[in-house]
């Protein structure tokens, strides 16, 4: 991963986001304010236009850029959560300009670890980390071999992560007020979490041999 392939993955990404803009935005109705398709699109495409951009190649200094203009995109709940996310990134990859599979998921574990600590939050409580957590999870157990085979099995780990908040409840923000109605709904937010994962799978088909 450089920045270079950066760029790429999150065009794809955002080339998901968009395509599910309105399936976020109904999710996140029926016990949210309904902007989550709208915030999304609005804070992954700011980063991708940053990077599309962007000359500086310290992963660490990029990273930190688009949390920035991520949470300045997307000024929501969610959107400073995953801006935390970047943040965490942008630190373990600081000084960095390339990273292989195994730096690359070590990053996104430390981006895992300040959402927690930030935000105060922990897998099973019904957000964006039931499906992050275990989508890094992955990551990491498949880093040796790396490509494609890695990025499917995250994929399919948020995919997983994401279904399995039907069987929540809701204890952050908005959605907590709706308390035990809470149970039975998809969390928007996990499924956030699902189309990251589910657009890095897209990107790295494309890409044989990349990290």
């Amino acid at each position: 991963m450089n920045v270079v392939t950066l760029r790429g993955a999150m065009d794809a990404v955002n080339r998901l986001m968009a395509a599910n803009r309105d399936y976020l935005v109904e999710l996140d109705q029926q016990n949210g304010d309904g902007d989550l398709g709208i915030s999304m699109v609005a804070g992954f495409q700011a980063a991708g236009d940053y990077l599309a951009a962007v000359e500086e190649k310290d992963l660490g200094k990029v990273l930190m850029k688009c949390g920035g203009v991520f949470n300045e995109a997307a000024p929501s709940s969610l959107g400073t959560i995953i801006s935390f996310g970047f943040m965490g990134m942008a630190r373990a990859l600081k000084g960095k300009e390339e990273a292989g599979a195994g730096e690359l998921a070590s990053a996104m574990e430390a981006a895992l670890a300040n959402i927690m600590e930030k935000a105060k939050s922990k897998p099973g409580e019904k957000t964006i980390l039931d499906s992050l957590a275990p989508a890094i999870q992955a990551l990491k157990a498949h880093a040796a071999e790396g490509g494609l085979s890695m990025y499917r099995a995250a994929a399919q780990a948020a995919a997983e992560g994401s279904e399995a908040t039907r069987n929540m409840r809701s204890v952050h923000g908005r959605a907590a007020y709706y308390g035990d109605k809470s149970i039975g709904v998809l969390d928007g937010g996990s499924v956030v979490g699902k189309l990251i994962f589910q657009g890095l799978e897209e990107w790295a088909a494309g890409n044989a041999g990349l990290p």
